[in-house]
């Protein structure tokens, strides 16, 4: 499995061996589930391509989408979780196919100790990590729904590099942890207003 596209680890030929060595690799289809909650966590992941959608469920079973894990990163609630031998908080899901190397706990204290640009490597995704959870609580606090919803098509148009989605209401709902009808109002309001084009189970972002 290649893994040249973790960009902090270009320069060390060495980490990257010790990577592959250690890592088991496996590929996902579009929505499996890649981690559930309350799951103890052996490994922790390694996006080497596609993308993957990080979801929080509530106790009425609502959905919550707490950011996406993109190629070339890994999941710092797994680092944590695997770290501290802590169950998972959150749902990882296969937002496209997707090829992951999972690192077994073990080898991830190791290459702690023996490389700092591993090291380095887990602050920025924390770093990042912690930003888009900011951005979530921003979200949610203080933006109107309609906000919450075209932001959404934007990160989902972004991350797909495609201005076209293929989308139900029902998925936006979920995500978003909000009602279907209120997500299928907000879109054609969006749509009167020159912001997106609607078509069965698509969405195209103008």
């Amino acid at each position: 499995m290649e893994i040249d596209n973790i960009v902090e680890f270009k320069s060390s030929p060495e980490i990257k061996a010790k990577l592959s060595l250690y890592g088991i690799a496996k590929t996902f289809a579009e929505g499996d589930i890649i981690l559930k909650e309350n799951a103890y966590i052996n490994s922790i992941p390694i996006v080497i391509s596609g993308s993957i959608r990080v979801m929080r469920t509530d106790e009425d079973g609502r959905e919550l989408l707490l950011y996406y894990i993109e190629s070339g990163e890994s999941c710092i609630m797994s680092f944590l979780g695997g770290l501290h031998q802590d169950t998972s908080k959150i749902k990882a899901i296969a937002e496209e196919k997707t090829e992951i190397l999972f690192i077994p706990i073990e080898r991830v204290t190791e290459l702690i100790k023996e490389y700092p640009e591993w090291l380095k490597y887990i602050f920025r995704l924390y770093h990042k990590r912690f930003e888009e959870l900011l951005e979530v609580v921003n979200e949610v606090a203080f933006k109107k729904m309609d906000e919450r919803i075209l932001n959404f098509i934007k990160k989902k148009v972004e991350l797909t590099k495609n201005n076209e989605l293929h989308l139900t209401h029902e998925q936006i709902a979920q995500e978003l942890g909000t009602a279907r009808v209120v997500v299928s109002r907000l879109l054609k309001q969006m749509e009167d207003e020159g912001l997106i084009v609607l078509g069965r189970n698509k969405i195209e972002l103008m």
